[in-house]
């Protein structure tokens, strides 16, 4: 997850999240149609790396007595899965060759479209010296300078770069 610190970058990215999410599927299926790979798409839950365990147990617990529990017990369990950690969604594209696989997280592709030479083992952006800074900085070439709406060229261009440069780092 990109280390996000203040409120600003943060409203910057959810203005171009989904944008650079859409971009990015319709991309990889375009690279993927000319290409000897096959595609396949995964949602899955993704924690946080804090949640331990135990707490995963717990929860996974919580939900399955939630199938069979009483309209009480319900509102109980409910209200004690409120105060426990959540998922998010992971997405993953898994990609195929013969004997060949290879699994890509799309939510990282997003980052680095969405973010400034983003690092994505640290979930910040290199400084312009290549030092990593302290959190992840949106990418403001892909806004309009003068309206500060989303540049769809700018989106694209970054979007088919990032795509290229995964399939071109495809084993052999």
């Amino acid at each position: 997850m990109p280390k996000i610190q203040d409120m600003t970058t943060w409203n910057l990215a959810e203005q171009v999240m989904q944008p650079v999410y859409i971009r990015l599927i319709d991309n990889l299926r375009k690279q993927l149609e000319q290409s000897d790979w096959k595609g396949t798409y995964e949602e899955f839950s993704k924690w946080a790396e804090e949640v331990s365990d135990e707490t995963k147990a717990r929860i996974a617990l919580l939900q399955s007595e939630l199938e069979t529990a009483s309209p009480e017990a319900t509102t109980e369990i409910q209200a004690t899965l409120a105060q426990l950690p959540s998922p998010y969604p992971g997405y993953a594209l898994h990609l195929a060759q013969g004997d060949r696989q290879v699994t890509v997280d799309l939510w990282d592709l997003c980052y680095q479209i969405c973010f400034r030479d983003y690092d994505s083992d640290l979930g910040v952006s290199r400084l312009d010296d290549g030092s990593p800074g302290t959190q992840a900085e949106v990418d403001r070439t892909l806004f309009e300078a003068d309206t500060g709406e989303v540049d769809w060229n700018a989106l694209d261009q970054k979007t088919q770069a990032i795509v290229a440069q995964v399939f071109a780092n495809l084993p052999g």
